[in-house]
């Protein structure tokens, strides 16, 4: 897939419906020549959309408008490059918690969770947020996580959760300034809604922070995993994650995750994470698959917002 390609498919396929700023600035990228060469000067794994719109973000640089983006990235792309090289796009949104919470509410409490990719751990809370599945409400904490519901009954209850812990090659600090100026940026630009439900999440985790660890998602697993109480479920996930790691890392990465005790949920893109006989998405806007000890049971959209049950 060229760099063309990529930013031509994000636009049609992730930020149409979604981001109008995004759609229209991913199809400019898609045939600026000189932007898209000054891409390629990149390794491959850093071309992404979201690393380089939200670094643009981050350092101050205009999105809306796509003729002030490719002068600005072509005016400072010394900075720009220098930044994505040493960045990752770590969406940590706690939005996700509503595709999990399904899952986590009927496995045997208590639980003990593991993210990995964890970012700055905001998924790891599923337990103090509340939901909203169309009319259903549950909980009574903030923030409050909206997700359409369709193909089964929504969950009637929160999971008991007596650890948590999280794996990252750079796990991100919710009371540094800094690192949450990186997990705004990487938030779309019409999306306000997230931006405040950032804020609350953060809060929360800054408050009782979670055990995050340092380091890499196969070498690194087993020794984070055996940290959990021994009287708890565990439950090792991740969401949006593996499409940064080589397929073949990917790989052993399954073959780990299923030797340790306990639960594995994934919701991954269907090319990074392959089942047999999926169903039809339910349309043709980008879907990742919902998946428990590897059998899928949903199609879900990236950022929590609606989920399609087809087991």
């Amino acid at each position: 897939m060229t760099t063309a390609d990529r930013y031509a498919g994000f636009a049609v396929r992730e930020a149409r419906g979604v981001s109008p700023v995004y759609e229209r600035l991913s199809l400019a990228v898609s045939r600026d020549e000189e932007i898209l060469g000054l891409l390629d000067t990149l390794p491959e794994a850093k071309r992404q959309p979201n690393l380089l719109f939200g670094v643009v973000r981050l350092l101050g640089g205009p999105v809306e408008e796509p003729d002030a983006f490719h002068d600005h990235v072509v005016e400072h792309w010394a900075a720009i490059a220098a930044e994505i090289r040493v960045r990752a796009t770590q969406t940590n949104e706690a939005g996700r918690c509503a595709l999990l919470l399904p899952l986590l509410a009927h496995l045997p409490q208590p639980l003990a969770l593991l993210e990995v990719g964890t970012s700055g751990g905001l998924c790891l809370y599923p337990d103090r947020y509340s939901y909203r599945y169309g009319e259903h409400t549950i909980g009574g904490g903030e923030p409050v996580l909206d997700c359409e519901l369709a193909g089964r009954e929504p969950p009637v209850g929160i999971p008991h959760v007596v650890w948590r812990g999280g794996l990252d090659l750079n796990p991100l600090d919710v009371t540094d300034p800094a690192d949450v100026a990186w997990l705004d940026a990487l938030i779309w630009p019409e999306h306000a809604h997230r931006r405040a439900r950032l804020r609350a999440a953060a809060a929360i985790a800054a408050a009782d922070p979670p055990l995050l660890v340092r380091g890499d998602l196969v070498d690194d697993l087993p020794a984070l995993a055996a940290q959990a109480p021994a009287d708890a479920t565990l439950v090792v996930f991740h969401t949006s994650v593996l499409y940064q790691v080589a397929a073949a890392r990917r790989h052993t990465f399954t073959e780990v995750v299923r030797g340790l005790p306990g639960h594995w949920i994934a919701s991954e893109a269907p090319d990074v994470l392959r089942y047999e006989g999926l169903p039809e998405p339910p349309d043709a806007s980008f879907h990742n698959v919902l998946a428990l000890d590897g059998t899928p049971l949903a199609w879900t959209k990236g950022h929590g917002q609606a989920m399609t049950w087809f087991a």
